[in-house]
């Protein structure tokens, strides 16, 4: 890293420190986060256990199961890798990510809990080393409505700001829900659900927790 972008770095920081309100969004934001991942293994192991509905998802009739796991978290887990190096780079992007993570958090645990769904037919496992910690160690396949890997990604494009990393977060969440209709991981309904979710609730917290913040939210080339 150049002298002049560890300063930049460094100033971003202090910048965002010294701001009460956005130092405020960041620890809290944290907390919670902690708090809700601890909780989902709780909650996960519950919905395995209730029964649940089995759509007929007719795009899904049409595609034979295939694991590609593989692709799917090199994926979500490349992105992941370039929103944190943004996040380190802009301490906005990382604000302004975990709250919209804990929006969609608390309201998929609603939507699943209200949407009571049975695996998918033909179902082949998905199984991450890394965010399996967070579901207690166990395969889940009744956390569907919606996405949570396709709303992970989507919710990327409202953080980043260069304009060739949104480009990137779209392409990525397209291919990733495909992927999971093609190792049958969720429904139809759940993967276009998700981009509509994300854009609901980005509206709501840009017009309420993030009202008068200094989020750029500039496409940078």
């Amino acid at each position: 890293m150049s002298r002049n972008a560890t300063i930049s770095l460094r100033k971003n920081w202090k910048a965002t420190w010294a701001c009460t309100s956005q130092r405020s969004l960041m620890v809290t934001g944290s907390v919670i986060v902690a708090i809700i991942l601890s909780a989902m293994p709780h909650f996960f192991q519950y919905i395995e256990k209730r029964p649940g509905i089995q759509l007929h998802d007719w795009v899904l009739a049409q595609i034979p199961p295939t694991d590609v796991s593989l692709y799917i978290f090199l994926i979500i887990w490349g992105m992941g890798l370039l929103t944190l190096v943004r996040a380190i780079q802009s301490p906005a992007i990382y604000v302004r990510y975990i709250w919209l993570y804990i929006v969609i958090c608390l309201t998929r645990l609603l939507t699943i809990t209200l949407v009571p769904l049975a695996a998918p037919a033909g179902l082949v496992e998905l199984v991450d080393p890394i965010t399996g910690i967070f579901y207690g160690h166990t395969v889940v396949t009744k956390d569907l409505f919606y996405s949570g890997h396709t709303s992970t990604l989507i919710t990327m494009y409202f953080c980043l700001t260069k304009k060739s990393d949104r480009i990137l977060s779209i392409i990525a969440t397209v291919a990733v829900g495909c992927l999971l209709l093609v190792q049958h991981v969720h429904y139809t309904i759940d993967v276009l659900a998700a981009p509509v979710f994300v854009y609901l609730l980005n509206r709501i917290m840009t017009n309420t927790l993030f009202y008068n913040q200094n989020f750029n939210q500039t496409q940078q080339p």
